[in-house]
């Protein structure tokens, strides 16, 4: 039986499993990294620390694990850019992490664009995505080196390649969503013509191979890590919907093969692309999820995150957050937007507080799956829910309160590593299907709605008017 060696380099750690070819974990190691957090919207990294965090968790997990491996796969940040020297693979820069809001300073002249730029590329223009930091990094930082993504450079210190796979690729924006290939026009748009840009290649590819973890195995399986998730929760047909909570929130539903532009302020983008076929998804983006949690511990509202539910409240009373804490995404687009707590009086604790908080978590989330069903041109009938805040019931509970329907939990918090998983076994097995290679699970818990139909539409008719109250772009507001 052949093993696989999977990495989910993430924004606040770096996990390493050792998974076989039935799914099963034999190992995990995990490896911390901190972004930087710093005022104008700054949040940084040490590419450094990256590419040391994936070199140990890898080791430990293969120390651990005592089995030969077949493959290497890399699941990624997604949006997260460096500039580096491609001669020697120094970093030049900090790594500009995705939820980095000083990028705004190049979308604001585009906007004239914004429309064009929707509608050839499935996204939005705003600074989340990959190129307006790219041409931040080089009005502001330097013009030496290649720009890309932080699983282009991990890459290449790791087997010399110089790649992107077609999910990663169509967060830049500098992709046609049609074609999922580079888009002249658009690297024009943004300044960065003459760029060298890594080749896009599938998420079933071997693109080289390495022995930066001991033995010599091929690197294969690159995919962007919440389009990993959707593929290891079996989110295959169209409709299939998920959401990981990690330091954001993040909910993708399946298309299948129709790359559908969002009618809500959602974004589309390339799913995967296995077998030379590309499937793609609808997405949509709560900025602080698990970090809005750290902010309530770092405040101490929570002693720490495992015991979020034994500070929160049967109740919130009336209290309203809008978790806002690095702005708002879909449908709002709104990095200017400020998080906020409403409705508190002289007995409002802190339990009231932290209830609020995840239930301001779960509304977004509940927003979210209502614009989803709305492009999907039908409603979400369950969501499968992965990472580190399934564990919390209270979250969970509210979840499935607020967007009306059951909230299957999957029984791996390590998703995103299982689908790059299953992103290498079909590279080094060409006659596997893909259906084949994900294989099947079993919720672990699954939530049911216990709030009235009435009571949820209230509740988040209330929100949704919280919601509005910390925009500062109006303009950027969908209806």
């Amino acid at each position: 039986m052949h093993h696989f060696l999977a990495i989910d380099q993430g924004t606040s750690g770096t996990k390493a499993i050792v998974v076989d070819e039935a799914g099963q974990v034999v190992s995990i190691a995990e490896v911390a990294v901190r972004p930087e957090y710093s005022a104008g919207g700054a949040v940084e990294q040490d590419p450094e620390a990256l590419f040391d965090s994936v070199v140990s968790a890898g080791r430990n997990a293969l120390a651990q694990a005592d089995v030969p491996v077949a493959a290497v796969a890399l699941a990624n940040q997604g949006e997260t850019v460096l500039a580096w020297d491609r001669g020697t693979g120094r970093p030049l820069t900090p790594a500009v992490v995705w939820q980095d809001r000083r990028a705004e300073s190049i979308c604001a002249p585009l906007q004239a664009s914004a429309d064009t730029v929707a509608q050839r590329t499935g996204l939005v223009l705003d600074p989340y995505f990959t190129a307006p930091k790219m041409a931040w990094i080089r009005a502001n930082m330097t013009t030496a080196g290649v720009v890309a993504t932080t699983d282009t450079w991990l890459v290449h210190r790791l087997c010399g390649a110089f790649v992107t796979d077609a999910s990663t690729a169509s967060r830049s924006l500098l992709t046609s969503l049609d074609s999922a290939e580079w888009d002249d026009e658009l690297i024009g748009l943004f300044g960065l013509t003459g760029e060298a840009l890594p080749e896009i290649v599938g998420c079933d590819q071997i693109v080289g191979s390495t022995d930066a973890f001991g033995p010599t195995i091929p690197v294969a399986g690159l995919i962007v890590d919440q389009q990993a998730a959707l593929l290891a929760e079996s989110c295959l047909t169209p409709g299939d919907a998920k959401a990981t909570f990690g330091t954001g929130a993040f909910l993708l539903a399946q298309l299948g093969a129709n790359p559908a532009r969002s009618t809500s302020g959602l974004t589309t983008s390339v799913a995967w692309r296995l077998r030379e076929h590309t499937s793609y998804c609808v997405d949509g983006q709560v900025y602080t999820a698990a970090s809005a949690v750290r902010w309530a511990v770092d405040l101490g509202l929570v002693p720490a995150a495992n015991e979020i539910d034994s500070v929160a409240a049967d109740s919130s009373d009336g209290v309203l957050c809008v978790p806002a804490l690095a702005g708002l995404a879909a449908p709002w687009w709104d990095s200017a937007a400020g998080a906020s707590f409403s409705g508190m009086s002289l007995s409002s604790g802190r339990g009231q507080l932290v209830r609020a908080l995840l239930e301001g978590i779960a509304a977004q989330v509940a927003a979210l799956a209502d614009l989803v069903a709305s492009d999907l041109g039908q409603p979400l009938t369950r969501l499968r829910v992965d990472g580190g805040l399934t564990q919390s019931t209270v979250l969970m509970q509210a979840q499935a309160d607020l967007a009306r329907i059951p909230v299957d939990v999957y029984p791996s918090l390590h998703a995103t590593a299982l689908g790059a998983a299953a992103c290498a076994r079909l590279a080094l097995d060409t006659g596997l299907d893909v259906t084949d290679a994900v294989g099947t699970w079993t919720p672990d818990h699954t939530y049911l709605p216990q709030w009235s139909t009435d009571r949820a539409e209230e509740f988040m008719s209330r929100w949704m008017r919280a919601a509005e109250s910390v925009l500062v772009h109006e303009e950027t507001t969908v209806p």
